[in-house]
């Protein structure tokens, strides 16, 4: 059993005297020092779960690339995910925003709410989802990537939402359809 343990030390020992070379292995990949960072840190953790599986004579630092390919092969599988769901939403948005009676049906207390909402959120709901205008050519304009912006968009309707239900409570929850809720709604806090 002690000798199994120092084994284990030494392979720690290894893979932690080779943390930069794994960090620029992954930088290189990814162009982001914060996101090899974290996929070097998840590796580690992984190491430490999966460990057992290094083979007797095999080398600490070849399984640890390995570890480290696979975790960059699931990275760019999520990151184009991530992309065609927010593709998926932007589409969506566009189809939805020809609607004549989706528009009619928008709650009035949606504009109050704007300004309760971070001022980066607030601005793409508004440019976005009130103006009509597209995605992309917002993203270009604040600076920042059409996937950023397609996510920065998703994350403001769900935070505009909470908003509505909060102030708005069932008729929010419903939709919005035939608002009542002006007469009802708390002062601000």
């Amino acid at each position: 059993m002690e000798l199994r343990e120092a084994e284990g030390e030494a392979v720690v020992r290894v893979l932690v005297e080779n943390h930069r070379r794994f960090l620029s292995f992954l930088e290189r990949r990814v162009g982001s020092h914060a996101v090899a960072e974290e996929l070097l840190q998840a590796a580690y953790v992984r190491t430490l779960e999966k460990g057992h599986e290094l083979r007797e004579g095999e080398s600490a630092v070849a399984w640890f690339y390995r570890l480290l390919r696979n975790a960059l092969v699931d990275h760019y599988r999520k990151q184009a995910s991530e992309g065609r769901a927010m593709e998926r939403e932007a589409r969506e948005a566009t189809e939805q925003g020809d609607d004549p009676e989706l528009k009619a049906t928008v709650c009035a207390c949606m504009g109050e709410l704007l300004p309760t909402l971070k001022p980066e959120y607030a601005e793409l709901l508004q440019r976005v989802d009130l103006e009509e205008r597209a995605v992309p050519e917002v993203a270009a304009e604040v600076g920042i990537t059409p996937n950023n912006a397609g996510v920065r968009l998703h994350r403001a309707r769900q935070a505009l939402k909470k908003q509505l239900e909060r102030s708005c409570g069932t008729c929010a929850t419903h939709g919005c359809l035939d608002c009542s809720c002006q007469g009802h709604r708390e002062p601000s806090v």
